[in-house]
């Protein structure tokens, strides 16, 4: 749907945090506004309920096969170091506790989504979800009814859920006080103003919070503990940086070593939930399962149209999309750890943009979508956000 930018709303969306990615150009060149309000993507609500009923099935079915990979000592494929391996069980044995992720998925309107992947470990886009997009809703609904009452909606609940997760969360850790943390690597800004969130909701849950970039986390020899710049002692940390950077050095050792004495959110045993690897055991587990596209580990099995995906790769890198004999490939510098073929089975195309939908879940349930954009057949770091909402009953989706 093409809608009409509010005046102002770049100093609007600064104001709730957006303070990056302004503008961006994807992989296919297209350049335009990260946050992209010209348009917006319609749903009716039968849609929304069957993607959440999906969403939460995929949760499901993940959950099961990082089980099934512990049991079955399947690490090897995953290129987690052996050091790990215990330790990543144990973690799992101990239900470790978990936040959130998000589901990237390709959905068309007509046929049942479809899993791209999961990011489980450090998703981004947080914000944009969760707080900017709601704005946007709240300012430009045609009318202030509830849907309930006739009016438009949004499928968002992500504040108000991790709220509740963190107060949850806070039952089961005995330490009050939560460091977050982020890499000061990361140019972009994204992550320090993703973490900045989740720590506002936190604190909103009654965590007394400090932040500080990963780089600064100091270790005390003598009480053989990690430190924060004040030399306090870190028992709790959520961090947004992946486990298997982590997973690279002495401080990975030193920070493995650490549990269960210190909680790290998101849990260790999310090195196998975040790997791309897990979309070939999900298709060994759930064949032919409507929500999921043939996947298999370091060769592409009967596949003969198909997207190469490092296993640890991030935002679009090292990807090779191999159609009709023709490839498509995005540099980077990831695909020593091995990689995941999956069927190739392109993108919908609305107006010569093609989204991808984010699926938010929080604890294990859903939570809403966030719906990243591109001109080009891989979606990489510049895509654009683009809004969505729900139409209000009697009404079919645009």
């Amino acid at each position: 749907m093409r809608g009409t930018p509010r005046a102002g709303w770049q100093r609007t969306v600064e104001s709730q945090g957006l303070v990056f990615g302004t503008p961006a150009r994807d992989g296919a060149g297209d350049s335009r506004n990260y946050w992209d309000e010209s348009v917006f993507y319609e749903f009716d609500m039968d849609e929304v309920l069957a993607l959440e009923a999906q969403v939460e099935v995929l949760h499901s079915m993940c959950l099961k096969a990082v089980e099934n990979v512990i049991l079955t000592e399947r690490y090897a494929d995953f290129g987690i170091p052996e050091w790990a391996w215990g330790p990543i069980e144990e973690s799992w044995k101990r239900q470790d506790p978990h936040v959130y992720g998000r589901f990237d998925l390709r959905y068309d309107g007509r046929r049942p989504a479809k899993l791209l992947e999961y990011n489980a470990d450090t998703p981004t886009s947080l914000l944009e979800a969760a707080v900017v997009q709601w704005y946007w809703f709240q300012d430009t609904a045609p009318d202030k009814r509830s849907w309930d009452e006739g009016g438009y909606d949004q499928w968002n609940s992500l504040h108000e859920a991790l709220v509740a997760r963190w107060g949850e969360i806070r039952n089961v850790i005995p330490a009050s006080e939560l460091h977050f943390t982020w890499s000061g690597a990361d140019a972009t800004g994204e992550d320090h103003v993703t973490t900045g969130y989740l720590q506002e909701t936190a604190a909103e849950a009654g965590f007394d919070t400090v932040g500080l970039p990963i780089e600064d986390i100091g270790w005390d020899h003598d009480l053989k503990t990690f430190v924060d710049l004040e030399d306090a002692p870190i028992n709790s940390v959520f961090k947004l940086y992946p486990w298997e950077w982590i997973l690279e050095d002495d401080f990975g050792k030193r920070v493995v070593e650490s549990i269960p004495a210190t909680t790290w959110i998101e849990p260790l045993w999310k090195a196998i939930l975040s790997n791309k690897a897990i979309l070939a055991v999900l298709w060994e587990m759930y064949p032919d399962h409507p929500n999921l596209l043939p996947a298999f580990i370091d060769s592409p099995g009967f596949l003969t149209e198909y997207v190469k995906k490092p296993k640890l790769g991030r935002e679009g890198a090292n990807l090779t999309i191999v159609d009709a004999g023709r490839e498509t490939a995005t540099g980077g510098v990831y695909g020593a750890e091995g990689y995941v073929y999956q069927m190739f089975d392109p993108l919908p195309e609305f107006d010569g943009y093609r989204p991808v939908i984010g699926a938010w879940v929080v604890g294990d349930e859903s939570a809403g979508i966030g719906i990243r954009e591109t001109s080009g057949l891989i979606t990489d770091d510049g895509a654009a956000f683009i809004p969505h909402r729900i139409t209000p009953k009697g009404t079919t989706a645009s």
